[in-house]
C-alpha cells in the first residue's frame, strides 16, 4: 500500500511529509520504501523516521505481546455505535499489564464482521525518557475480509520539542498473490 506521513512540530513551525510505499510480508515482517519527501529535515530524522523505526521494530518483535486481544488486555462493552455508516460495538480496553505499545482506551468492532474498524486511547507506558505522552486514533477498513489500516493521527508529547504531530494515510491496499504453479508437458508423466 501506499502511505502518506505528514508531520509537524507547531512550536518550532516545522512540517514535513513522506510518501513511501509499505510492504507486509507473509510472515507479518513490514518494510517501507520512501519515494519522496518535502520539508524540515528535523522532522524527517527525528519525527517521521523515529515513527517508523519504532513500527517496524514493535510489529515483528513483539506482535503477539502486542496484539489486541484477551491475553494482553480486558475488554468491557462500552456501546453499541455506528461508523462510516455501519453499526459497531465499542469496547473500553484497558492492558494487563504496563507494557510499550500497549494502549487504554476504545476499540470498535463492526458488527457484520467482527473485525476492527477504530482503535483510539494512550500507550500505558513511554517507549523513550524524551516522550511524555503518546495518543492516537487509528481507523481501519474492511477489504476482502480484512481489516486494512486506513488512517492514522497520533499526537506524542515531546520532552524537547512540545507536541509533535502525526497523521498517516494509507491508499492502493492490494495483496500480492504468488503466481499459480502451471504444469508443463514436461512435468507430466505422459498422460
Amino acid at each position: 500500500m501506499e502511505v502518506e506521513i505528514q508531520a509537524s512540530l507547531p512550536k518550532l513551525k516545522k512540517n514535513g511529509r513522506l510518501h513511501a510505499s509499505r510492504h507486509i510480508s507473509k510472515l507479518g515482517r513490514i518494510t517501507y520504501e520512501h519515494l519522496a519527501f518535502e520539508g524540515d529535515g528535523t522532522i524527517k530524522s527525528q519525527v517521521i523516521t523515529r515513527y517508523l523505526t519504532a513500527e517496524v521494530a514493535a510489529q515483528t518483535d513483539n506482535a503477539p505481546a502486542l496484539a489486541v486481544t484477551p491475553t494482553n488486555y480486558k475488554f468491557s462493552y462500552k456501546s453499541k455505535a455506528e461508523l462510516d455508516g455501519r453499526p459497531a460495538y465499542v469496547f473500553n480496553v484497558k492492558p494487563k499489564k504496563k507494557s510499550v505499545g500497549l494502549f487504554k482506551g476504545e476499540v470498535w468492532i463492526d458488527a457484520a464482521t467482527y473485525l476492527p474498524v477504530l482503535e483510539s486511547g494512550y500507550w500505558v507506558k513511554s517507549p523513550s525518557i524524551f516522550l511524555k505522552r503518546v495518543a492516537f486514533v487509528r481507523r481501519f477498513e474492511i477489504r476482502d475480509g480484512k481489516s486494512v489500516p486506513r488512517q492514522v493521527a497520533s499526537t506524542v508529547d515531546t520532552r524537547i520539542w512540545g507536541p509533535a504531530e502525526l497523521e498517516i494515510d494509507f491508499s492502493n491496499f492490494s495483496v500480492d498473490n504468488p503466481p499459480l504453479a502451471v504444469q508443463t508437458d514436461s512435468d507430466s508423466d505422459g498422460q
